[in-house]
């Protein structure tokens, strides 16, 4: 696959080419297939330098074009264009090629820059939370949406009630767990820091105000804004920490709480620097060995406790000691660095908006503009007529997709394309996961699914028409594979296999291959003492040449033991020392140097003055060779097979 890879390589490059949009003449004919114009231009333009080639250089390229697609309608005259593996393997390069074009750039930079707006301040927020149940109906919905409006009224206040303590309201009501220890308080947030909607809803409200409810997966907020500050960028800390458990007494507490008091005296009057306290002391085996240090942090990555003591020191001050979930803890400030541009951060916004909830609606403004791009068209009866099977039924349950998968009504249309409500129901069995109880909402919640799926794989089959260098991409890797297939085919692999064509191919042709010098030809034997060599020696002499390393080493090396090593060789002299010395004999024993484990050294083998032997002292130039003149015979079989015909007028247009 490796070598697959690479081949294609020659011949696909990253770039847009041309692709002529109102005349795209025929360019050439083979076999009476069209090709045009803007097909040529696009891979000459491609495989050529910016500089305009002379008109010499373009007619040699018509050559290897003409050759490259001769080739290719070999390939699919054979059928390989139709084999399963053919199309499986395009279906997969079309799959890594269709990625960025499935992409939308727009909607993407709008939300990275949405995302970057937002880091340059922090919102101090104040939440009260009521929950939805885990699979809910449209009454605990409603419920839950007026519960948290009857508590907005309390915090708001009226003509006639006067606004409460929004802090005291959501020790009281939130059923958020934390509000018990922080009152509704969860601090500063950044971008990313909470859920899309409630991010959304955070930044939207002015300070002092609260929000109207805002509904997320967990359920409806109301929000108090209780202030605004620049992003004071990121901090690089170090800690020490004195562990305690959760539950732990208040002996426990006062113990802690002296120990980090001993350690914060020992650090600030100098007697241990931070880093060498950190090691010894510290109760963080994550960051102790590291002298305590953190990796670089931001608002809403730690505890709000630690991230308050964090954003409040001074560069190289160490804070007092302070309580955290976990224990007792002191810190330094080692480096603040404040947040980078637009363009430094748009890489690290853009990787991490996948992995964000923020991602759906992303892809909900993507699929809404590819709606109106394809003209989607609903079909209120159609869905209308499965929401009263499902509600008739009470649940989408077995019953309803053996009916549901009998009606063949239409749902909505792209462009000239119609879905079907057989075709919903099948999507539906294949993506049945959701939170809502009824029929109803369950089917309106997987219609708007299936409509996004729908948009975004239309536009993927229809990729071609819309982006021609994509189509022209597909076009080259098709080719490209085919003429890899059939290329191994009929040169590489057959001359890889035709022995005998490659013993008459260099018996024909044997001069070309005649050396300047003579060769040695044989082995250089290594072995371990003096009786092994002796014994290898004889053995060397009444063996074949090509099961000689497999006899001896066989014999000689015996458990794992290395008491012997046999070199094949096809050497001229000054290239190999110990044939020098024992095969020529043109070098003096007593300056060669034997392997240490192995010194005692023999050679067998004969000198070939002129030339090789066979095809095989010289297979890789020959097998070269060989492929080239199977290339030359094909080409001159597939000329006389494919009539070609070149438009000369229109190569003269070629840019």
């Amino acid at each position: 696959m490796k070598e697959k890879v690479a081949f294609l390589l020659l011949f696909l490059f990253s770039g847009t080419g041309i692709f002529a949009q109102n005349s795209d003449p025929v360019l050439m004919k083979i076999n009476g297939v069209e090709i045009k114009k803007s097909e040529f231009e696009y891979i000459y333009n491609k495989n050529n330098a910016a500089d305009a080639a002379d008109q010499k250089g373009l007619d040699e390229y018509v050559d290897l074009f003409t050759n490259f697609k001769l080739k290719v309608i070999e390939a699919e005259s054979q059928g390989l264009d139709t084999l399963s593996s053919f199309k499986k393997e395009l279906a997969g390069y079309r799959r890594q090629l269709s990625q960025p074009y499935m992409e939308d750039k727009d909607v993407e930079d709008a939300f990275a820059k949405e995302v970057y707006n937002r880091m340059q301040e922090n919102v101090d927020i104040s939440h009260i939370l009521v929950r939805l149940p885990q699979y809910y109906t449209v009454k605990d919905t409603l419920d839950a949406y007026n519960r948290i409006l009857e508590i907005r009224s309390r915090v708001v206040g009226s003509k006639k009630n006067k606004a409460e303590d929004f802090n005291a309201v959501a020790k009281e009501v939130s059923e958020d767990p934390s509000a018990e220890t922080n009152s509704g308080h969860l601090g500063y947030i950044t971008a990313f820091s909470t859920v899309y909607p409630f991010e959304t809803a955070a930044y939207n409200t002015p300070v002092g105000q609260i929000s109207m409810p805002v509904r997320t997966m967990f359920g409806y907020h109301i929000i108090k804004v209780e202030g605004r500050r620049p992003n004071p960028g990121e901090v690089l800390t170090s800690h020490i920490m004195v562990g305690t458990p959760r539950e732990a007494d208040a002996d426990t507490l006062a113990k802690a709480h002296a120990k980090i008091d001993s350690i914060y005296n020992l650090v600030i009057n100098g007697t241990m620097t931070f880093a060498d306290a950190a090691k010894k002391y510290s109760d963080d085996p994550g960051t102790s060995v590291n002298g305590g240090e953190l990796p670089w942090f931001g608002v809403g990555r730690m505890i709000k406790e630690f991230e308050n003591t964090a954003f409040s020191l001074k560069k190289g001050e160490v804070s007092k000691p302070f309580k955290t979930a976990f224990g007792y803890h002191i810190m330094i400030l080692n480096d603040i660095r404040p947040l980078g541009s637009y363009d430094e951060k748009q890489n690290e916004i853009k990787a991490t908006l996948p992995r964000s909830d923020r991602f759906a609606d992303m892809k909900n403004e993507i699929a809404n503009k590819l709606k109106k791009i394809y003209h989607y068209t609903p079909d209120a009866q159609g869905l209308q007529a499965m929401i009263t099977l499902g509600s008739a039924n009470e649940k989408i349950d077995s019953v309803f997709f053996a009916k549901a998968g009998t009606m063949d009504g239409k749902l909505f249309s792209l462009e000239d394309q119609n879905y079907t409500q057989n075709q919903f129901a099948y999507y539906i069995d294949k993506n049945r996961a959701s939170n809502k109880l009824t029929p109803s909402d369950y089917l309106t919640e997987k219609y708007d699914q299936y409509v996004n799926a729908a948009v975004s794989e239309y536009k993927e089959q229809n990729l071609e028409k819309m982006y021609p260098d994509f189509a022209n991409l597909m076009r080259e890797y098709h080719d490209g594979i085919l003429l890899f297939e059939i290329s191994n085919r009929e040169v590489w692999d057959k001359a890889a296999k035709d022995t005998q064509g490659l013993e008459k191919y260099f018996d024909n042709n044997r001069n070309d291959y005649n050396w300047p010098k003579p060769r040695f030809k044989g082995f250089v034997i290594s072995c371990a003492d003096k009786n092994i060599q002796q014994e290898a020696d004889k053995l060397a002499k009444v063996t074949p040449s090509d099961s000689l390393t497999k006899v001896l080493t066989t014999k000689f090396n015996l458990n794992g033991n290395t008491n012997i090593k046999v070199e094949k060789v096809l050497v001229p002299q000054g290239e190999n020392k110990a044939v020098d010395c024992f095969g020529f004999k043109t070098a003096d024993k007593k300056d060669y140097q034997a392997p240490e484990k192995l010194p005692y050294v023999f050679v067998i083998g004969k000198i070939l003055k002129t030339g090789p032997e066979s095809y095989q002292d010289v297979k890789g130039l020959v097998t070269s060779d060989y492929q080239n003149y199977l290339e030359e015979q094909w080409l001159k079989y597939l000329k006389a097979k494919y009539p070609v015909e070149i438009n000369e007028e229109v190569l003269k247009t070629v840019q």
